[in-house]
């Protein structure tokens, strides 16, 4: 069976692209801070009859993530889908945010999402096989004043999907993010649209591969 490692799993996108790829036969590990959270995600997919597991991580703390992603290898006899969806999503200029949570945040919505396809690397580009997905978002092409943070990690996410795509993908692994311009409910038609870009872009031919898909409703 494969396996879809989810970092920063969460009710939108992180829960609806985890249940997109085990509609596929994917077993799906789903991780995040709380372990409370993630069961209670966990939960409706295994109430599905699909495989499912939890394991706990601090996105903001590259050791916790690389721990994370050489456990579930070993474990699952390889990764072969690595979904990166952690954010934090705080509202605050440049006047309001100290710099203590500044770092913090970029420290989950780009750094994890780096140290994350650094551990996986190795192993898929000795496979010659796998996938790297980021949940990118619109503040990448539209930074937004009031979400400065979130806005320099959106554009981070990007340029490390281009940057990795073409040296990636000649050793075999396909490094993708869709850019979710839109602010997207749990449970949402909008979630299940994410999630099915996802899928798609883990599913196209190598030779048609793209390293940016853009949702916007």
């Amino acid at each position: 069976m494969k396996t879809f490692l989810s970092i920063g799993s969460g009710p939108g996108m992180g829960l609806a692209t985890a249940e997109r790829f085990a509609r596929e036969g994917f077993r799906v590990i789903l991780s995040a801070r709380s372990t409370t959270t993630i069961q209670s995600l966990a939960d409706p997919i295994k109430a599905k009859g699909y495989t499912v597991e939890i394991r706990t991580v601090d996105a903001s703390d590259p050791a916790s993530v690389a721990a994370l992603v050489s456990q579930v290898e070993t474990e699952s006899g390889g990764i072969d889908v690595l979904h990166y969806n952690a954010a934090s999503m705080r509202k605050a200029t440049l006047a309001e945010q100290p710099a203590e949570t500044f770092n913090t945040d970029l420290a989950v919505n780009i750094g994890g999402a780096q140290a994350a396809a650094k551990a996986a690397a190795p192993a898929m580009l000795a496979r010659d096989s796998g996938s790297i997905l980021l949940t990118g978002g619109g503040f990448a092409l539209q930074p937004s004043p009031d979400y400065l943070s979130l806005s320099i990690g959106k554009a981070g996410i990007r340029a490390l999907a281009h940057g990795l795509f073409e040296t990636f993908k000649a050793k075999g692994v396909h490094v993708a993010t869709v850019t979710v311009a839109a602010f997207v409910d749990p449970g949402s038609k909008d979630a299940e649209a994410v999630a099915d870009m996802f899928w798609q872009l883990h599913s196209q031919p190598r030779d048609s591969w793209t390293a940016e898909a853009t949702y916007s409703p």
